[in-house]
């Protein structure tokens, strides 16, 4: 059994993912619980506090929060806890056997990533976005639905490469950078820095 932390939109994809490749129970924790009690298809059963103090009723947890910054907080108080943090792989993603994917990952549907890659702890690798070879990706990233990173990208901690925006090959993207919605990285990127356009400034 699945345990999934955010009753989100996310959530339901990632719910969906699960159920694709082979959990055969799905269950949300979300801290709006007990006046949410659904989410889609699936029932949400406690909050954060109840999660960890059951963790050993479930084979595998994930966070399935947006927010970069919450999402690293709730994965550490799970890791912390002793949790069975698991990825997951949507069936249709195309994913190197040379590449490593970090505990607590995804990989959403039509998502590519080539050989060589590193992908560090709670990614996101949203819709069809696509991780050129010999990219290294930090903890916690989000590569929206789209986007484009080319060979020997680096992208820190935390950062978020907006939807349907490309960047070149060879680019360094700093930790806890935004990159707006379909911009073109052609430059290094800061730390903590948020760029927009094309090129992306």
């Amino acid at each position: 059994m699945l345990a999934i932390l955010g009753a989100s939109g996310h959530g339901k994809v990632l719910a969906d993912i699960a159920e694709l490749t082979g959990w055969d129970k799905v269950v949300f924790f979300d801290d709006a619980w007990p006046e949410v009690q659904r989410n889609g298809a699936w029932e949400v059963v406690g909050n954060t506090q109840k999660l960890l103090t059951t963790l050993s009723d479930y084979n595998g947890v994930i966070v399935a929060i947006g927010n970069n910054n919450i999402r690293q907080s709730k994965f550490r108080q799970l890791k912390d806890a002793g949790a069975k943090i698991t990825s997951l792989i949507h069936p249709s993603a195309t994913v190197s056997r040379y590449s490593n994917i970090g505990p607590g990952s995804v990989v959403v549907a039509g998502a590519v990533i080539n050989p060589f890659c590193t992908i560090g702890s709670g990614a996101i690798i949203n819709t069809c976005s696509s991780v050129g070879h010999d990219c290294t990706l930090g903890d916690m990233v989000h590569i929206c639905p789209g986007a484009k990173l080319a060979g020997g990208t680096t992208v820190g901690d935390r950062a978020w490469v907006g939807i349907g925006s490309s960047v070149r090959q060879l680019i360094s993207i700093g930790s806890d950078t935004v990159v707006g919605a379909g911009s073109v990285v052609v430059k290094d990127i800061l730390e903590n820095t948020t760029v927009m356009g094309v090129p992306a400034k």
